[in-house]
């Protein structure tokens, strides 16, 4: 369950995710808490700030479980367009791994083009995936998560 702090709290799509240490340390100094969902079969600890949901196996158990809990306000970092959708529909701010900002105004494209691929996988032609993630692009996520939280902090404290 979230534990709701007087604002915002930060809610990761933790299965994948190639830069909690960071949205830790972020967090840390902004005073957010932080909430990692993921499954099972990934072993993740708490630590100061971040409490950690472990959801049953399942391609969107983690997805869902966070879908039905944001709240209006609250920052959800995930790579997947379907969450990232869902949590816009709820009024939230979405991140992604690498730093980029969805919002209504480049959603469709996305939802488009991971349609277009699930069609493709399922003519058989498949992708490497994502390149993994570099640390000049860890810093970056960084600076957008601190320029994030600012101006999602400062629109709390109004």
């Amino acid at each position: 369950m979230i534990v709701k702090s007087k604002g915002l709290t930060i809610v990761v799509d933790g299965d994948a995710c190639p830069v909690k240490k960071e949205i830790a340390a972020v967090a840390r100094k902004f005073g957010i808490p932080v909430l990692l969902v993921s499954s099972y079969d990934h072993a993740l600890q708490a630590e100061e700030g971040v409490s950690v949901v472990q959801v049953e196996r399942g391609a969107d158990s983690a997805d869902l479980y966070i879908a039905n809990h944001v709240s209006a306000g609250d920052l959800v970092i995930t790579q997947d367009y379907g969450l990232a959708a869902l949590a816009l529909g709820k009024r939230c701010s979405v991140l992604s791994f690498r730093g980029l900002e969805y919002d209504n105004s480049n959603m469709d494209l996305m939802l488009e083009g991971r349609h277009a691929r699930a069609v493709e996988r399922r003519r058989g032609k498949y992708s490497k995936g994502p390149k993994p993630i570099t640390a000049e692009e860890k810093i970056f996520f960084q600076h957008k998560l601190t320029k994030v939280l600012a101006l999602l902090q400062e629109n709390v404290e109004r």
